[in-house]
């Protein structure tokens, strides 16, 4: 199927596209800026997709470029539309509304568009820090004004591809981690270690749903399929893997890398003071044992081989 994929650039986006163009569709990425112009991890993914799509530059989502995108490919099979308007979005001023309508530009003449041309199916990703979603402490509440843009985004999705009579799928995404990581929790972890340092986990109480972002992917290509199939209505998915708290997730991360690298993968676990977003949040759709064609050690592997650096 021929795919026009927003979001490509990200960490999660480049695996998902992967594993897509692994499938054998014809995928186009249009990116928000040039493709010169981004640096380090993002820059990294960006050469790497060079050669599994089409990227165009300087088209974010519902733009002026992106409209004439749409115009002038041809036939659209699909929307996957992963970008999503993130900047510090951990910050207490993020700004929800604006956000939002990065997201949804000009959506409803977007959609209209690709189906005048073929488009069969929408792709939404989501994400656990939402507002409803998974399950843990009631009420399921946003995490954060972030959280709110992507609840608000689904509810523009949903209205509008239901207006269009267009099958949608939302693909509810928790905590990735693996190769091509931003630094976070398990870059940060990786990178402690690698110096021989202690790594500290400052909120080791906070039950979370961590998945290696392969296995994310494959399910991801796999309930892109189900949509595919699908002639009118909506699904969801929402994936699973290890669902533990923030210290045990980090022990067993130390685990799999002591035995594979050798390092001693020091930890200190602080007596956790933060209680700032939900104690408990997790997805509800366990996922590792669906798939004989993705490996968890051949993962760990991977994983541990892409920090460990150049040998």
């Amino acid at each position: 199927m021929k795919i026009l994929f927003t979001g490509a650039s990200s960490f999660t986006g480049y695996w998902l596209v992967k594993t897509l163009a692994t499938a054998g569709h014809e995928i186009v990425c249009p990116l928000r800026g040039a493709v010169e112009n981004y640096d380090g991890m993002r820059k990294l993914r960006v050469e790497k997709l060079s050669s599994l799509c089409r990227l165009i530059p300087h088209a974010p989502f519902g733009s002026e470029n992106f409209s004439n995108l749409i115009r002038s490919g041809g036939r659209w099979d699909f929307l996957c539309h992963h970008a999503t308007e993130s900047a510090n979005y951990k910050s207490p001023d993020f700004d929800a509304a604006a956000a939002l309508q990065n997201n949804t530009q000009n959506l409803r003449a977007v959609l209209a568009a690709m189906k005048k041309v073929g488009l069969r199916g929408t792709i939404l990703t989501g994400s656990i820090f939402e507002n409803d979603e998974g399950k843990g402490d009631e009420p399921l509440r946003a995490f954060s004004g972030y959280g709110l843009s992507k609840g608000l985004t689904w509810q523009m999705f949903r209205f509008y591809c239901g207006e269009a009579q267009i099958p949608l799928g939302k693909f509810v995404i928790p905590n990735p981690f693996g190769p091509l990581e931003e630094p976070r929790f398990t870059a940060y972890l990786m990178k402690t270690w690698r110096e021989g340092k202690t790594a500290g986990v400052k909120t080791p109480d906070y039950l979370r749903d961590n998945i290696h972002v392969d296995l994310l992917a494959v399910a991801y290509e796999h309930f892109f399929n189900r949509i595919a199939a699908m002639n009118s209505g909506e699904a969801k998915i929402n994936p699973s893997q290890y669902v533990e708290t923030q210290g045990e997730f980090a022990q067993r991360v130390a685990r799999e890398v002591r035995k594979r690298l050798g390092w001693e993968c020091k930890l200190e676990l602080s007596k956790q003071e933060d209680f700032s977003e939900p104690l408990r949040r997790v997805n509800t759709d366990p996922v590792a044992a669906n798939f004989q064609n993705w490996n968890e050690t051949k993962a760990w592997d991977g994983f541990a081989e892409f920090y460990a650096g150049p040998k």
